[in-house]
């Protein structure tokens, strides 16, 4: 499953694998901005504090239904 977070005005950053190793992948509306090797090349994009993770439920799976008591 993929790592993503996304910050205001369209940003979206997510972990891919470059050659010399993983980077940060950052696109604004799906427009590639750059791959970014630390957290500290990210701060000049974007206020981390601004970036909220995506996180996605497999799909198919459901939390148990309750059983309801029968009402007398």
């Amino acid at each position: 499953m993929e790592t993503r977070w996304v910050g205001p005005d369209g940003l979206e950053v997510t972990v891919a694998v470059h050659g010399r190793g993983q980077v940060l992948r950052v696109r604004r509306h799906g427009e590639h901005l750059a791959d970014l090797f630390s957290v500290d090349e990210l701060r000049r994009f974007v206020d981390l504090a601004d970036l909220c993770e995506v996180i996605t439920a497999p799909f198919g799976e459901r939390a148990p239904r309750r059983r309801q008591e029968a009402v007398p």
